[in-house]
C-alpha cells in the first residue's frame, strides 16, 4: 500500500466511523480494524500497530464518558496522538549551526540512495546559507566517488575523495582536515553493503571514532517492508543513529518502514526523498504529515509553500498584481508550471488551478506533461506567450510550435486547452479580488469567496476545505500579500 492509499484507508475509516448513527464499542472497534489492517498493509511493524490499538481503546473508553462528549472528536485526537507518538521519538535531532564547522555521518544499506541524499541534504542546506562540502569515503563500491564527484559538481557544492585510497578511514579524516576551515557542515558518505555483515558495521565504526561526527544520519530505502524495523535497529546498535532520512517516497513506494525506523532507532525523520532531482526533498514534520493521513488537511504547511513562493515574485514584481487584475498569459502559467515543479507534488498542487494536471497518485506522470507543456511554451514568441486572447491559435501556428519543440500537434492543442481552463478561472475567479489592501475583513472575505467558488471546480473547492477554507485561504492570501508590499516599501508610496 503507498503512502497515498494509507492515508485514503485511514481516512476513509474515520469518516465510516463519523457517519454511524450511534458510536459505540462496535463501531470504534471496526474503525480500528480498518485502520490496523492499512498500517500492516504499509508495512508497519506488527508490534507497534498493536500497541497502538491497545493505547486508542485504554484513552477512548466509551462506558465511562460523560454525556455531551464529543465521541468522534475523541476519538479521531486519540488516534492522531498515537500516529503522531509513534512518529515522534521525544526529542530533536542535532541541527548544525552556521559558521560553526559540523560534521554529519551518512549510514545505511547499498541501494538506499545514500549518496544521492547526500547531495540533496548538502545542498538544501547550501540554500539555506551553510557551507557544505562532502567527503566520499565509500571505497566499496565501484563509481561511488564518481557519482558523489557528478552530483557535487553539478551542485557546485566542494567534495574530496580518492580514486587510490582504499582506506574509507583515512579519506575521511583527511576530507573532514581539507574542509574544516572553510566549510560549515562536512557530509561523509560512507559504504554500504546489500545486506547487514560486520565488515560493513566495523567499518562504520572505526570512520565514527575517527571523524567523531555530531550527527550519524541512517538512510532507509521506503520500499523494505517488514525489514525496516530490524535493519534500523541493527544501524542503531552499531553506530549513534541521531535521525533518519527516508527515500523513495515518490508515489510508489510503502510509508509504513518510516514508522518501523523511527521505532527502531528512536530517532526522528528529518527529511523524505520523493524523487531523483535535487531539489526532490523535503523537511519531515510529523503533525502535519499524520494530519493529510487522517485527511484533515495541513493548513500550516501550505502556508509556508505559499511563502516560498512569495519571494519569487520579487523578481516578477508585475506577476502577483496581474494575477488580481485577473489578467492571465502564457507566460503566467509557464511562471506558474515552474513554480509548481519546485514546490513538489506532495503539499500545493492539488489547490491550484494546475490541480487537474497533477491530481493525487499520479505525480511522475502530472509533472512530466507540466514539462511537456513548458517545452512547448519555449518554442512560441514573446508575443505568443504575453498575449491575453485565449483566441490566438491557428492552425499554421500550431503546425509551426509543434515543430519547434519536437512535440506533436495534438499535444500543443491540449496545452492550449489547459491555457483557457485556467485563464478562465483566474480571469473570473480573481479579478476584482480586494487582497492588494491588507489582510480583507470578515465581509469581503465572504463575498469575494463566494464569487470566487462559483468559477472553481467543485473538486478543487472540496480540497481547499469548501467556503470556509476558501475564506481562510484568502486570509493568508492578503497577509501575505500585505507583507510583501511591507518589504517593497509599502503600496502607497
Amino acid at each position: 500500500m503507498v503512502l497515498a492509499e494509507l492515508g485514503g484507508s485511514i481516512s476513509l475509516a474515520l469518516q465510516q466511523m463519523s457517519n454511524a448513527t450511534v458510536i459505540d464499542e462496535k463501531v470504534l472497534n471496526e474503525c480500528l480494524n480498518e485502520i490496523t489492517r492499512a498500517l500492516l498493509q504499509s508495512d508497519v511493524q506488527f508490534k507497534l500497530v498493536r500497541d497502538m490499538q491497545t493505547n486508542i481503546k485504554k484513552i477512548v473508553n466509551l462506558e465511562h464518558l460523560a454525556a455531551g462528549h464529543n465521541k468522534r472528536r475523541i476519538i479521531q485526537n486519540a488516534i492522531f496522538n498515537e500516529l503522531c507518538k509513534m512518529l515522534d521519538p521525544g526529542k530533536p535531532s542535532f541541527t548544525p549551526n552556521k559558521g560553526n564547522p559540523s560534521v554529519v555521518m551518512f549510514v545505511g544499506l547499498q541501494g538506499s540512495g545514500k549518496t544521492t541524499t547526500c547531495t540533496k541534504y548538502a545542498y538544501y542546506h547550501q540554500k539555506k546559507g551553510w557551507k557544505p562540502a562532502l567527503v566520499c569515503a565509500d571505497t566499496f563500491r565501484a563509481g561511488a566517488f564518481d557519482q558523489l564527484k557528478q552530483n557535487a559538481t553539478k551542485a557546485k557544492i566542494p567534495f574530496y575523495g580518492s580514486y587510490m585510497e582504499s582506506d574509507p578511514v583515512k579519506i575521511a579524516v583527511e576530507g573532514v582536515e581539507t574542509f574544516k576551515e572553510n566549510c560549515d557542515l562536512i557530509i561523509v558518505d560512507t559504504s554500504g553493503r546489500h545486506k547487514q555483515e560486520a565488515a560493513l558495521f566495523e567499518e562504520m565504526r572505526q570512520v565514527a571514532e575517527a571523524t567523531k561526527p555530531d550527527l550519524v544520519i541512517f538512510v532507509m530505502d521506503s520500499s523494505i517492508g517488514q525489514a525496516a524495523f530490524d535493519q534500523a535497529q541493527a544501524f542503531k546498535q552499531s553506530a549513534a543513529v541521531g535521525a533518519v532520512i527516508v527515500t523513495k517516497m515518490d508515489g510508489h513506494a510503502k510509508g509504513g518502514g518510516a514508522l518501523s525506523a523511527v521505532a527502531a532507532t528512536k530517532s526522528p525523520v528529518i527529511f523524505i526523498g520523493t524523487g531523483e532531482h535535487m531539489d526532490e526533498f523535503q523537511v519531515f514534520d510529523v503533525k502535519p504529515f499524520v494530519s493529510r493521513l487522517l485527511g484533515m488537511g495541513d493548513w500550516s504547511g501550505f502556508t509556508d509553500k505559499i511563502q516560498e513562493v512569495v519571494p519569487k515574485l520579487d523578481n516578477q514584481p508585475e506577476l502577483l498584481q496581474k494575477l488580481l487584475q485577473g489578467t492571465f498569459t502564457l507566460r503566467i502559467m509557464y511562471e506558474q508550471f515552474q513554480n509548481l515543479l519546485q514546490m513538489g507534488p506532495l503539499q500545493l498542487t492539488s489547490m491550484l488551478p494546475a490541480a487537474e494536471l497533477m491530481p493525487k497518485g499520479n505525480d511522475k506522470e502530472s509533472q512530466a506533461k507540466l514539462k511537456r507543456y513548458m517545452t512547448i511554451m519555449d518554442s512560441m514568441t514573446n508575443e505568443e506567450l504575453d498575449n491575453t486572447d485565449t483566441k490566438i491559435t491557428t492552425e499554421s501556428r500550431m503546425v509551426r510550435i509543434a515543430r519547434g519543440s519536437g512535440r506533436l500537434v495534438r499535444e500543443v492543442m491540449e496545452m492550449f486547452e489547459e491555457y483557457k481552463r485556467q485563464a478562465k478561472i483566474w480571469r473570473s475567479g480573481m479579478k476584482g479580488l480586494n487582497f492588494s489592501k491588507g489582510p480583507m475583513s470578515q465581509l469581503n472575505r465572504s463575498i469575494n469567496a463566494r464569487k470566487m467558488s462559483k468559477n472553481l471546480p467543485p473538486q478543487m473547492l472540496k480540497q481547499i476545505g469548501g467556503m470556509g477554507g476558501l475564506q481562510n485561504l484568502m486570509k493568508q492570501m492578503g497577509s501575505l500579500v500585505s507583507a510583501r508590499e511591507t518589504m517593497l516599501g509599502g503600496g502607497d508610496k
